[in-house]
C-alpha cells in the first residue's frame, strides 16, 4: 500500500498540488503568467531565466522549484540553498555538472579540475533537461539533484538572482509522547532507540531527558544533521 501522496504549494496562486504535477502546473499558472505580465513592464533587464527543480537525493519529501537569471553564479545558488535548507555551520560544499566540480572555495583535495562557483554564471552551464548534483558539508553530508525543467526568456520577477515558485508542504510528524504535531526532535533517541521515534511537541521537549540534543524540527532535509536550527528568514 502506498504512503501519502507528498504534496507541494505554488507560491503564485497558493493551491496545494501532488508533487507529480507542479512542473506542469506552473507552466500554465495563470498567476504566475500574470507576474511575468507585470515583469515585462518593469525595467529590469531581459535575459534567460531558468526554472529549476531542486529535491533532496534520499528522500521524496523535501523539495523546491525556483527560477534563476542566466546572468546569475552557481555561488549565487549555493547561498539560496544554504540559507533556505542547509547552513549550520560554514561548511564547504560542491555542485557536479557533467563530469565537473564547482566548489565553493578554493579546491580542498587540490585537484586540477574543480572550478570556483563564484566564476560561473548559469547561462555557461544550463540547459533544459540537465541534471545535476549538489553537497553541502563533506562529513554528515546533505546531497542534493538538481533539474533544469525548462527556460524562457523574459524579465525576472524580482531583484533577487532567484525566486521560489513553489515548495513542499510539511506536515510534521506526531510527538512520540503525546501524537500532537512535532516541533523538535532529539538526536539522542534518533540514533539510539530501536523504534526511530525522535519527534516531541513543545510540551514534552521541556520534560525531556535529553534537553541539549533538542534540534528545531524544520522543513528541510537537512533537519536533525550537524548543528542545523532552521533556515533565515525571507526572502534569502
Amino acid at each position: 500500500m502506498s504512503g501519502p501522496q507528498i504534496r507541494g504549494i505554488c507560491f503564485f496562486c497558493k493551491r496545494e498540488l501532488a508533487k507529480s504535477g507542479l512542473s506542469r502546473h506552473l507552466t500554465t499558472c495563470p498567476k504566475r503568467l500574470e507576474a511575468q505580465a507585470e515583469a515585462e513592464r518593469g525595467a529590469r533587464r531581459r535575459q534567460t531565466l531558468y526554472h529549476l527543480q531542486v529535491r533532496d537525493a534520499w528522500s521524496g519529501d523535501y523539495f523546491l522549484h525556483l527560477e534563476m537569471r542566466g546572468t546569475a553564479t552557481l555561488h549565487d545558488l549555493d547561498e539560496y540553498l544554504r540559507a533556505i535548507w542547509l547552513e549550520c555551520c560554514g561548511h564547504l560544499s560542491a555542485f557536479e555538472i557533467d563530469g565537473v566540480t564547482y566548489d565553493s572555495d578554493a579546491d580542498p583535495f587540490g585537484w586540477s579540475d574543480h572550478f570556483l562557483m563564484k566564476d560561473v554564471k548559469a547561462n555557461s552551464v544550463f540547459r533544459p533537461g540537465l541534471e545535476m548534483n549538489y553537497q553541502y558539508d563533506f562529513g554528515t553530508t546533505s546531497e542534493l539533484t538538481i533539474k533544469v525543467i525548462a527556460q524562457r526568456e523574459g524579465r525576472p520577477l524580482s531583484d533577487h538572482p532567484i525566486f521560489l515558485m513553489a515548495r513542499n508542504l510539511f506536515e510534521p510528524p506526531p510527538c512520540m509522547v503525546c501524537g500532537a504535531p512535532a516541533t523538535w526532535l532529539c538526536t539522542e533517541c534518533l540514533y539510539d532507540r530501536a523504534d526511530d521515534r525522535c519527534e516531541l511537541c513543545d510540551v514534552h521537549a521541556e520534560e525531556h531527558e535529553h534537553e541539549e540534543m533538542l534540534l528545531a524540527l524544520v522543513n528541510s532535509p537537512r533537519v536533525g544533521m550537524c548543528g542545523y536550527s532552521g533556515p533565515a528568514e525571507p526572502p534569502y
